[in-house]
């Protein structure tokens, strides 16, 4: 059992039920999955961008990710129905709880000039959105066999039902919110 998840299962609850007063432990909110995504604009060009893509997150989330699909063809961007344009993978459970671990203690801390993740990306029900400018902060990713420098967008879905349930829930987790 992960750090992070045992964690959850002992001070986070308590600090959250005393916090939000809630009457039961069912309605401590919690972080129901996680899902990265990298989108590739530079697909429509050059096909293989989505291997490297696909092996870095593999890497990155330790577990085998989704080709995305276009919905419908745009002709401007050159981008025709079901062309491959990105790719995604959904953690839960505890590869989900390891992710979020490497995250905040290690990743987060790689990034220059961080001073903390925005307390602003609340989507308004409580899902958190972080985005990263380069995926060379994990450290499974070699640097010298990188072809591109790509950002990723990290999606922490909760139960919460509001932004402020979401944050305080995230910050007892350990994330490193910006000071305002």
């Amino acid at each position: 059992m992960s750090r992070l998840r045992e964690k959850y299962e002992t001070s986070i609850v308590k600090e959250m039920m005393s916090k939000f007063s809630y009457k039961s432990v069912m309605q401590v909110p919690r972080i129901e999955k996680v899902v990265i995504n990298m989108g590739l604009g530079e697909a429509t060009q050059n096909p293989k961008v989505i291997d490297s893509a696909l092996a870095e997150l593999t890497l990155i989330a330790g577990q085998k990710p989704v080709v995305t699909r276009a919905k419908k063809s745009i002709a401007q961007f050159r981008v025709r129905q079901g062309m491959p344009i990105g790719v995604k993978v959904t953690l839960r459970g505890e590869r989900m709880y390891e992710f979020l671990d490497k995250l905040m203690n290690v990743a987060l801390p790689r990034v220059r000039d961080f001073r903390g993740v925005s307390p602003k990306a609340f989507d308004g029900r409580g899902n958190y959105t972080l985005g990263l400018r380069e995926q060379l902060i994990f450290p499974e990713i070699d640097y010298d066999k990188v072809d591109k420098v790509r950002g990723l967008e990290v999606v922490v879905v909760t139960t919460a039902n509001s932004d402020e349930e979401a944050r305080s829930l995230l910050t007892t987790f350990g994330m490193p919110f910006r000071q305002a």
